[in-house]
């Protein structure tokens, strides 16, 4: 099995002291008021009053459950979720059975697995949202946890062999930038050892052979370039088995590197007798694709032709005879079943309706768990038998304090931007007891390769059932799940063709007659709050108000200061500010080279520990807009990263967006 980094979105250092508080004067009546927490630094917001927490807070509790695995042997799972501040692993004996906890920590676990051969999982950590994760056994006996890693480094992707006894993971720890593929028999962290030493930040362990004798191992170039590695674990020889292509790679004028012809592997897994492995691949087609390598000749085998949307994720039954696998299809994630000796689609199993988050085969060859989530309710873990595909048992059931069943569906509407392309993304619209042009919030995605997919909104649902707001969230050029095509048409010069598409959809929104054109908000996180700076600056004639989270306020300093370990992943996609030209470029289109022209009031969130866009990105930007006069408040968490993780700051960023909503954007 295979453990990944948790990725999170959404969520800088002491400008003031935490007693002024107040971000406004202190009334001499003693109104209750929420009292932050010392790990928050607090400018220009006013004080939260408890009326306005107990109003939301009902909203803010509820739970979601992630499927991280099968046990080897039980037909029992392993999940992440959260009873306390922070997510945790959870161990489930059978469907609607109790969570029982196995962590305990301030930090939040949200991967993990059960290791064959021994009664132990292996986990992932980081500290305060850092995002340098370290690698535990934890020994189920005993409950005591071993540190696997060096305790500095940055580890990610943690694969167990298929006997247990050895663990293969990536790690920063030789200079803190190239990801080195180490092993490491997981009973004894002194048996370390480099397996592969890398130049670049982008390589991962994928997957062992079935002889655990060979490592494939994954290269990412970028979200549009990646490839695969054979490596034989004892002596460490490295065979490409899809490697780059032969000859010199090309820059064009803007410094950003290119291929003749760059293709992308994303899943990998080595068949059951390992002759082969199965891929998702763009080689060739617009989408991802299912294929078949095989090892001796190389030559591909497409299994997915006849589908024309991305394969997102697909696993293999441990006989080899059936694949489970997920497409999304304009969003929505449909899961589909696939006899690999017939070499042919299966029926498509009957589920409950919602969007299937990823698969996974039990060791018994039948059963299959998936996580599935709705706008009506969070995501939970359920499964099916292969073989009575229509019937399936709900594993968890997670709670929400605030009725769900007259949740909104979301409705998926599309626009034409401003060179003709057709933009999509999803609207959620209030109950029809608000009557009226109601006011609208544009929410858009991070990345910028991701993709908004429906899902249960959580608290957001208070904008909608008690504040009667629309919600907009668009997947404009340069995301995901639209072909490759769509997905790099914003890179590099190409950036502000995204900011456009926002625009369009302004212009959308001007001619329905339900949307309130005069009171229309952007909402981003991280890439997504380079976009709601952008568009403030470009379309602040039609926005009121604005919420940035750990968003790039100026892509040089990002690009400087961004972790080493991703900073060439992301010079691919943003180009690379060494060169002038491009530097010239980048300086350009950045927000807080015009930040004269943002004079709508903004709301900027960041955590002080953020490894991809610095807290400094904010800091920038609210101090430039305060020293002009610019109405800001300004909200940083010392104990949080890229996203806030802990619910006692999540509640009160919540709290403090709701209050600069009723101001600014209904007030």
């Amino acid at each position: 099995m295979r453990l990944r980094f948790p990725c999170l979105l959404l969520a800088l250092s002491c400008l003031h002291p935490l007693s002024l508080y107040a971000g406004g004067e202190m009334h001499a009546a003693a109104v209750p008021r929420v009292v932050p927490g010392d790990n928050l630094v607090i400018d220009g917001v006013p004080p939260i009053p408890q009326e306005l927490a107990d109003r939301v807070g009902r909203y803010t509790e509820f739970r979601s459950a992630r499927l991280l695995g099968w046990h080897p042997s039980r037909r029992e799972i392993l999940i992440s979720t959260r009873f306390g501040e922070t997510a945790q692993l959870h161990h489930v004996q059978r469907p609607g059975g109790a969570r029982r906890q196995l962590t305990f920590f301030r930090d939040r676990v949200t991967t993990g697995f059960f290791l064959r051969g021994s009664n132990s999982i292996i986990y992932l950590r980081d500290r305060d949202g850092n995002e340098f994760f370290q690698i535990y056994r934890l020994d189920l006996h005993t409950s005591e946890s071993t540190l696997l890693t060096d305790g500095k480094s940055r580890n990610t992707d943690a694969v167990g062999s298929h006997t247990g006894r050895l663990l293969a993971y990536s790690s920063t720890r030789r200079n803190g930038t190239d990801t080195d593929i180490y092993v490491v028999d997981p009973q004894d962290p002194k048996t370390t050892r480099m397996l592969l030493q890398v130049s670049g930040g982008g390589w991962e362990p994928v997957d062992w052979s079935p002889d655990d004798k060979t490592l494939l191992v994954r290269e990412e170039i970028s979200a549009h370039e990646a490839y695969l590695y054979l490596v034989d674990v004892q002596s460490g020889k490295v065979t490409p088995l899809v490697g780059r292509p032969e000859g010199d790679l090309k820059k064009d004028p803007f410094g950003l590197r290119t291929a003749p012809e760059p293709v992308s592997y994303k899943v990998a897994r080595f068949s059951a007798d390992g002759a082969g492995v199965l891929v998702t691949t763009d080689r060739g087609s617009e989408f991802y694709r299912l294929a078949y390598i095989d090892l001796a000749t190389r030559t591909h085998q497409y299994l997915t032709s006849h589908i024309q949307w991305d394969v997102d994720s697909f696993d293999v039954s441990r006989d080899g005879s059936l694949l489970c696998f997920v497409t999304n299809e304009d969003g929505m994630g449909v899961l589909r079943l696939y006899d690999l000796k017939a070499r042919r689609e299966l029926p498509r199993p009957r589920l409950p309706a919602g969007s299937v988050g990823g698969c996974t085969f039990h060791d018994n060859g039948r059963d299959v768990a998936f996580t599935l989530a709705t706008a009506r309710a969070p995501l939970d873990v359920y499964s099916l038998d292969v073989t009575r595909p229509d019937q399936v048992d709900r594993w968890t059931e997670s709670e929400a304090a605030a009725p769900t069943a007259d949740l909104p569906e979301p409705v998926l509407i599309r626009w034409k931007s401003f060179d003709g392309r057709t933009i999509s993304g999803f609207l959620y619209r209030p109950p029809s007891r608000f009557t009226g042009p109601r006011p609208v919030v544009i929410s858009i995605h991070g990345g910028p390769e991701a993709q908004f997919r429906p899902t249960y909104a959580g608290a957001t649902n208070y904008l909608l059932m008690e504040l009667g707001v629309a919600i907009i969230y668009p997947n404009v050029r340069g995301s995901t799940g639209y072909g490759k095509t769509f997905l790099q048409l914003d890179n590099g010069p190409r950036r502000e063709d995204a900011v456009k598409d926002i625009g369009a959809l302004l212009q959308w929104i001007a001619g329905r007659p339900d949307l309130d054109r005069n009171r229309v908000m952007l909402h981003g996180g991280s890439y997504g709050g380079y976009m709601v700076l952008a568009s403030s600056i470009a379309y602040g004639d039609r926005i009121r108000c604005a919420v940035d989270i750990v968003g790039i306020s100026n892509f040089v300093t990002f690009l400087e200061r961004t972790e080493s370990y991703r900073r060439d992943l992301r010079r691919v996609e943003y180009g690379d500010e060494r060169d002038p030209q491009m530097r010239a470029l980048l300086q350009r289109i950045s927000p807080l080279s015009h930040a004269a022209k943002i004079r709508i009031p903004l709301l900027v969130i960041q955590g002080k520990n953020d490894p991809r866009v610095p807290y400094t990105e904010a800091e920038q930007i609210v101090q430039t807009l305060k020293k002009q006069g610019t109405p800001v408040w300004y909200l940083l968490a010392n104990d949080e990263g890229h996203g806030f993780a802990k619910k006692r700051n999540a509640d009160f960023q919540f709290y403090t967006m709701v209050m600069f909503i009723q101001k600014y954007l209904l007030g």
